[in-house]
């Protein structure tokens, strides 16, 4: 199956400094969260315990600030300019996103006033090639090395 039409899992966890309680960062994750649904993408869930990625800093702050999304690589530069405009919108908001393939992982963090728009184009290119499976190499690619 070619890797642009591979669903994969983003983790998205929110860091709004100590500026709101759990209760609060509990309403702005699942307001996050619907808005995101209503964007079209309707694979967003929760992230409960188990579900946390490798390097989170505590399961306590992922239970009440990550979501997990699966999309396909075509739809990552639509869901991080939605990211960009919705950071925007409070002050200290910052979202961190992990995405993990196989024993590899990519992991960026999106704070709007230190990203400009030629980064976040980067950013989106990192996060989607980091989002493919390694291929395996082709009898051509062999017989180059060969040579």
């Amino acid at each position: 199956m070619d890797a642009s039409n591979q669903e994969q899992q983003l983790f998205l966890q929110l860091d709004m400094g100590d500026e709101l309680d759990p209760d609060q960062l509990d309403q702005l994750t699942r307001q996050l969260h619907r808005e995101i649904f209503d964007h079209g993408i309707d694979e967003v869930d929760f992230v409960r315990g188990d579900d946390v990625p490798e390097g989170a800093k505590s399961a306590e702050t992922v239970t009440w600030g990550a979501l997990a999304i699966s999309v396909l690589p075509t739809v990552v530069p639509q869901l991080i300019e939605f990211l960009k405009s919705w950071t925007m919108r409070g002050e200290s908001r910052k979202v961190r996103i992990v995405s993990k393939v196989g024993d590899k992982s990519v992991e960026l963090e999106y704070t709007p006033s230190g990203v400009d728009n030629q980064e976040l184009k980067e950013m989106i290119a990192v996060l989607t090639s980091g989002m493919q499976e390694p291929s395996e190499p082709s009898a051509d690619d062999q017989n180059q090395e060969t040579e």
